[in-house]
């Protein structure tokens, strides 16, 4: 079988996938069960607001019967599958938002929006919030880095005039592209280790499609809605919730300079930018595989010593001023709030191990390599169909990652490059078409004093326009691939 190299080519053929037992039932069967798996998955996670880890595990031990794999078989593939998951999930998730809450709570975020707004000047705040969402939004996630920086928009918002739209909607955006397409965020992780795709490699590309779609699809689209929309600033102040939270319990620390805080958000871009440039040149053969100097250097740049670096470098300057025992408590508060999207994806790779072994996966690569349907675009069209029916970006990211992981299995001489454009395809399309069931709906709608109809105007097109245009991104760079 040729290599898919091609956005034509890399279409589903007919290699089976290894699986622990005999497929029991024949195509059609399969597919049944995987429907009505993902229909109780929603069922449950959506009508009776059972939690999506406790879902998942239910699901994953359902298919496995239905599918009869073998009682003796049953629980080793439910662990295997969530064990591999976690061991690079957790690790990065954790990490990531060890760095984040350290940022946070230092004052890093106001010191990085104040400093790209006095240098963007007045005319252009808007844009200036919007890369400090992007720069911010790489180690924290969406909804902590939105109430985090949300006065600071408040403040600009009452400084330059105009709509609050015009600043709240890039800010947004902004947090919302790298949430979905970047690591150390927990979906594009999930997807990547489901898939087999690097890490460091989704990151890069990631970051090379979050930006412009960032910019047409929040920043543009600001200024379009912006004039037609005047939303003013809301009296209160919304982050009263994070301030009481830090007040008081934090000690007075200065301020840290926006090169520190410029260099920490790069510092672990840059070690796995060396890991993955120096791998290129191994395979082309420009650098030695066994020279001495070499080996070192891969091992910094990979993205959980990156990671690690970065988060003891954090401790270290953004600790400056604190007690040893303040700062282990902020580094520990930032654990609690991830671990249930650390299980999540957990169980997102469980029930993409049963779906594997039961052979659904063969099933599905067959189905879609008889109606000639390109991979890249049915990862995108099941996340967005995930997304719609039960809302959680990370949960779409996870599911559609497991249900694909099999078929990508049967695929042989799929290159490195498309594996990390499949992960970030599923990415842009849990992104679409955010509406009532999606937490960040509401976070935004409330935060910025915003009626549902006028929600679903602005935060839902523009999160449809990044997601939209990011996966456009993908489609091009694929025919490359």
């Amino acid at each position: 079988m040729r290599a898919a190299t091609g956005f034509e080519e890399t279409r589903i053929e007919e290699l089976p996938v290894e699986t622990t037992t005999e497929p029991v039932y024949g195509i059609i069967p399969l597919l049944a069960i995987a429907v009505a798996a993902v229909a109780l998955l929603l069922l449950l996670i959506v009508r009776f607001k059972l939690h999506a880890f406790i879902s998942l595990v239910l699901v994953s031990l359902l298919v496995g019967l239905a599918t009869r794999i073998p009682f003796d078989e049953l629980v080793d593939t439910l662990l295997t599958g969530f064990g591999d998951t976690l061991a690079n999930v957790g690790l990065l998730v954790g990490l990531g938002a060890m760095i984040g809450r350290l940022l946070e709570i230092s004052g890093g975020a106001r010191v990085l929006a104040d400093t790209l707004i006095n240098r963007f000047g007045p005319r252009r705040a808007p844009l200036a919030l919007g890369f400090a969402s992007l720069l911010f939004g790489f180690p924290i996630f969406f909804d902590a880095a939105f109430v985090v920086l949300l006065p600071i928009v408040f403040s600009v918002a009452r400084r330059f005039g105009g709509s609050l739209l015009l600043y709240a909607l890039p800010t947004a955006g902004g947090f919302l592209a790298m949430h979905a397409l970047v690591p150390p965020h927990p979906g594009p992780v999930a997807a990547s280790e489901l898939l087999g795709a690097d890490v460091g490699l989704v990151l890069l590309l990631g970051l090379l499609v979050a930006v412009p779609s960032w910019y047409v699809g929040s920043y543009v689209f600001s200024k379009f809605i912006g004039p037609r929309i005047d939303v003013p600033v809301p009296v209160l102040g919304a982050s009263s919730e994070v301030d009481q939270d830090t007040a008081g319990s934090e000690e007075a620390a200065p301020l840290p300079r926006f090169g520190t805080v410029l260099a920490v958000l790069l510092l672990p871009l840059v070690m796995i930018f060396l890991h993955t440039g120096l791998e290129t040149l191994r395979t082309v053969g420009a650098v030695d595989s066994d020279a001495a100097w070499a080996r070192p250097l891969l091992l910094l740049g990979e993205t959980p010593i990156a990671l690690l670096t970065t988060a003891i470098v954090s401790i270290v300057v953004f600790g400056r001023g604190r007690s040893r025992t303040n700062v282990e408590r902020i580094v520990n508060g930032a654990l609690g709030p991830v671990c249930a999207i650390i299980l999540i994806t957990g169980a997102g790779g469980m029930f993409g191990s049963v779906l594997q072994a039961s052979g659904i996966g063969d099933a599905l690569a067959e189905t879609l390599n008889a109606a000639g349907f390109p991979l890249i675009v049915a990862a995108f069209v099941i996340a967005t169909g995930l997304r719609v029916a039960q809302g959680s970006a990370t949960v779409a990211l996870t599911t559609t990652a497991g249900l694909l992981a099999p078929t990508v299995a049967a695929v042989e001489g799929l290159s490195a490059l498309y594996l990390a454009l499949l992960v970030l395809a599923i990415a842009c399309g849990s992104m679409v078409l955010s509406h009532v069931n999606d937490s960040g709906f509401w976070l935004v709608g409330r935060f910025l004093g915003l009626d549902v109809s006028t929600t679903l105007k602005t935060w839902t097109v523009m999160a449809t326009l990044v997601g939209g245009t990011g996966f456009l991104l993908v489609l091009l760079i694929s025919a490359f691939a």
